[in-house]
């Protein structure tokens, strides 16, 4: 993808009075720009997250790379293929999830709707019945394949569009808010199953979420974009480091001491002889924190607790990036 963009027309109501004529409207056409000068290239078997605030330019940049959206310029290959051109090759090469939407057919058995994407996809039946059979292993599908697709939870559903997405064997899979709304355990079923699909396959894979564990779960790349534009393209654990502020360090002391203080670090929280010290990577490393709390007191035990990507994400979003 090379400085890519998309730009919509958008029509505005204006309400004003002409003479004696009141409640006249006109429209008023203004350009908005979605997507502004966006270039990133995902090799082959990567999983990469993609994350923004609402209205960042994530769903267009998707829906670009699928060819459902065609660019006001710039220049986009997938899988050797230009989408909007050559959409219907394309269909066969990638899958798709978005997490608000599905594939299924609302009435009819899940069994049903994989047996009608089998023949949309034209997938060979010892191909289809071989596929089938894995993904209902690997997502668990098995009590409720024969239930209609109105009548699956949540996770249930999403479980099945994954099964539909990977029926005819994809490169790529694209995944739009996979976990949204899930509770933990559905959550976790569904990283568990892209990681195994992931490393068994090489299938890659393109994650747009707000919920950060995804990211720290599943990826080592990300790309931070917002108003349109790519803030941030490295790795997970580069800008955490980076941009993650203050470090915490939990530490049981071997007796309660009266007025805690180490230098370098900031007394967050006391509970007793449990201390919680938070510090800046920049100011002090762990090992020398670690040092001087040792040569004042006796310590039981300690963990050092990273900041979460989503406080990362947050800062920069705020902050900017420096």
């Amino acid at each position: 993808m090379l400085n890519l963009q998309k730009r919509f027309r958008v029509s505005r109501r204006k309400a004003g009075v002409s003479g004696f004529v009141r409640g006249l409207v006109s429209r008023a056409d203004t350009e908005v720009t979605a997507v502004h000068d966006l270039s990133f290239d995902i090799r082959r078997g990567e999983m990469v997250g993609y994350v923004g605030p609402n209205g960042a330019g994530k769903s267009t940049t998707i829906k670009m790379l699928t060819g459902i959206l065609v660019p006001s310029s710039g220049s986009v290959v997938v899988d050797g293929l230009v989408p909007w051109k050559q959409r219907s090759r394309l269909a066969g090469r990638i899958g798709v999830v978005f997490g608000q939407r599905t594939q299924l057919w609302w009435d009819l058995p899940l069994i049903e709707s994989l047996h009608l994407l089998h023949h949309i996809y034209k997938v060979p039946r010892d191909r289809y019945e071989t596929n089938l059979r894995q993904l209902t292993e690997m997502l668990d599908l098995g009590s409720f394949l024969e239930k209609p697709v109105r009548q699956l939870s949540l996770g249930q559903r999403m479980r099945g569009d994954l099964a539909a997405a990977m029926l005819h064997d994809p490169a790529i899979l694209y995944l739009d808010e996979p976990t949204i709304g899930l509770d933990v355990v559905a959550k976790e079923r569904i990283r568990t199953f892209l990681l195994d699909l992931n490393r068994r396959e090489g299938v890659t894979v393109l994650l747009t979420t707000h919920d950060m564990a995804d990211i720290s779960r599943l990826c080592e790349r990300m790309m931070i974009i917002d108003k349109g534009r790519l803030l941030y393209d490295g790795g997970v654990l580069e800008i955490t480091e980076r941009y993650g502020g203050e470090r915490r360090l939990v530490v049981d002391l071997d007796e309660d001491a009266e007025r805690p203080e180490v230098p370098g670090a900031r007394v967050e929280r006391r509970e007793g002889p449990r201390l919680w010290l938070s510090f800046r990577r920049e100011e002090i490393t762990a090992p020398e924190l670690i040092g001087r709390l040792t040569s004042r007191y006796r310590i039981r035990d300690l963990t050092l607790e990273e900041p979460d990507i989503e406080a990362v994400v947050r800062r920069i979003y705020e902050e900017g990036l420096s």
